[in-house]
């Protein structure tokens, strides 16, 4: 006989014939369907089940809302979360290292009162529109923080407020600076005339050439298009170039060497080639070699 403790028992069978009085044997207490012996369905009431079903639905929330903290707990961006009255609710590790403060001292303050470097910023009329209009934003704003910092901003909004997430990103600013930088000095030297250059393949061929040294050579620059470059030189000073751009890819240092070019008419000039490598993120992706006219005597 089931104790009070343990919810009854039935095979199939027996539970198919006599239905009516185990539905109302389980308003009372589980009953538990056997097959061959072994448990295989429970039949509980209805209200049990409403209960189990909320009582589920409440530990799934439970463990998101913890899953969440988590995750913005170790993102490696920093994460203010600010409920509508402007009040910090959370700051993860990496923004309170941005902020140079402890996430305890931040939390419950107002953000305008715990960060007054936002006030007047265009990050400041952002937020007001997150919380009073729920709109999304996402850019890269200077100076927020301290001067000459880049910080990409996403602002995001949430049931209590908004997350504003932080990414530092005055490297890759500076790399686009210096991008800028460079090609305006590619256009100077383009725009000289004097000076030749080539982008060259990690097989030492010709990827792209100027017109300066286009016309040195007096070809168009589809005439030397993957052709190797030390095919444009003197058969004497072929050897020398392989070794400068072995150097120059093995070390990753540039070199400096004297040499001659042959034009399409058979003139050796005599130049000076200055080869520097193309490294990308992974491996290197060829080098650039500048070309420029030089008195041997």
């Amino acid at each position: 006989m089931a104790t009070a403790r343990e919810p009854q028992r039935v095979s199939a069978a027996e539970f198919i014939r006599g239905f009516a009085n185990w539905r109302m044997q389980a308003a009372r207490k589980p009953v538990v369907v056997t097959h061959h012996g072994k448990d295989a369905h429970v039949l509980i009431s209805l209200d049990d089940y409403r209960r189990l079903d909320n009582g589920g639905a409440a530990t799934s929330a439970n463990a998101l809302q913890d899953s969440l903290a988590l995750l913005i707990e170790s993102i490696a961006e920093g994460a203010i979360v600010i409920d509508r009255q402007w009040r910090i609710l959370s700051v993860n590790p990496a923004a309170s290292d941005m902020i140079e403060r402890a996430a305890a001292d931040l939390i419950g303050a107002e953000l305008a009162a715990a960060l007054p470097e936002l006030g007047g910023s265009l990050l400041f009329q952002r937020i007001i529109r997150l919380l009073d209009h729920r709109e999304r934003f996402s850019g890269d704003m200077p100076g927020l923080l301290r001067p000459r910092q880049w910080l990409h901003v996403d602002l995001v909004p949430l049931p209590v407020g908004g997350a504003i997430l932080l990414r530092d990103v005055s490297e890759a600013m500076d790399d686009i600076a210096a991008t800028d930088v460079r090609q305006a000095l590619a256009t100077v030297i383009d725009i000289d005339g004097s000076v030749g250059h080539a982008r060259l393949s990690v097989r030492e061929t010709v990827d792209t050439a100027n017109e300066a040294l286009t016309a040195m050579v007096g070809v168009d620059a589809a005439a030397i298009r993957r052709v190797r470059f030390s095919a444009l030189l003197a058969v004497g000073h072929r050897a020398a170039f392989s070794d400068a751009i072995e150097s120059v890819f093995r070390s990753g240092e540039p070199v400096r060497i004297a040499s001659q070019i042959v034009t399409r008419d058979g003139i050796a000039i005599d130049v000076m080639l200055s080869i520097a490598e193309v490294r990308g993120a992974y491996a290197s992706e060829g080098a650039v070699v500048l070309v420029t006219r030089y008195s041997a005597g």
